[in-house]
């Protein structure tokens, strides 16, 4: 396994800000899982996983109304975890990865002093995912992956950092870094501007083949010619926070850089 660290926690947690924000700060490389999804279900279909190949094929209000049992077998919330640990090991040896998603458990991680996991109390999560306006079936599944993932790590004795409301994004990440403070001293970080360029590039792209998978299912509407995603700006300045929004469609395969207004590439 190449040197991660780890971020866990439900949907809503926040942990994608905080992945993006000490990715770039500290020169890693960012594996967000929420951007290998359709990857993760085509492998769990080509297996011939029993609840993936059901929800591919129920129509979208029963895939959502389903019972809390059936929802989180269909979520393949234990089943990701595996193919998370593939992913990483493929990755080249250097720099070091911050590794964040819903699917990060215990089991994957560990449960030592390079893992965290963001668990807001449920007024918090319930709040934050009302601003989403998620289907009630998504709102479900999102407050049940909540209870599991708590429950999974009570049973490690694994680290957590509690999600109040209290801290703003900028109080968590510095949280975060204390937590951290060994492993990103240890690295190995990106030398310089360009290759933390590069770390954002390969984070963008996770983003375009996201969209590419979802509008690759039969049953998807549209294509990625129809969707806006946030990306980051590749400037490659450790300062920089922004985000740019693009079709996926319109993202350059190669060059020029995606830049925010005003901002020069690395």
């Amino acid at each position: 396994m190449v040197a991660v660290v780890w971020i866990g926690g439900p949907p809503g947690a926040g942990k994608t800000t905080v992945a993006r924000l000490l990715a770039r700060r500290h020169g890693l490389r960012w594996y967000n899982a929420d951007a290998h999804t359709w990857e993760h279900r085509d492998r769990a279909l080509a297996a011939g996983h029993a609840a993936a190949a059901r929800w591919e094929r129920l129509p979208l209000a029963e895939r959502w109304s389903a019972p809390p049992d059936d929802l989180l077998a269909m979520s393949l919330h234990h089943e990701r975890g595996p193919m998370i640990a593939d992913d990483l090991r493929a990755l080249p040896a250097a720099p070091l990865t911050v590794a964040e998603g819903t699917p990060v458990t215990p089991g994957v991680a560990g449960a030592d002093d390079r893992a965290v996991w963001l668990l807001p109390t449920p007024e918090v999560q319930r709040a934050r995912l009302a601003e989403r306006g998620l289907r009630p079936g998504v709102a479900e599944l999102y407050r049940l992956l909540l209870g599991e993932i708590e429950a999974q790590v009570d049973r490690a004795g694994a680290r957590v950092l509690a999600v109040d409301g209290r801290r703003s994004a900028a109080d968590t990440v510095a949280e975060v870094e204390k937590l951290f403070a060994d492993a990103l001293a240890a690295g190995p970080v990106a030398d310089g501007a360009a290759e933390r360029a590069r770390l954002l590039r390969y984070a963008n792209r996770a983003t375009v083949r996201q969209y590419e998978g979802f509008y690759a299912r039969p049953w998807a509407v549209g294509s990625a010619a129809d969707a806006r995603a946030s990306f980051i700006c590749e400037c490659g300045d450790v300062s920089c926070t922004a985000q740019v929004e693009l079709s996926p469609a319109d993202f350059p395969a190669h060059r020029p850089p995606v830049l925010a207004p005003g901002h020069a590439p690395a």
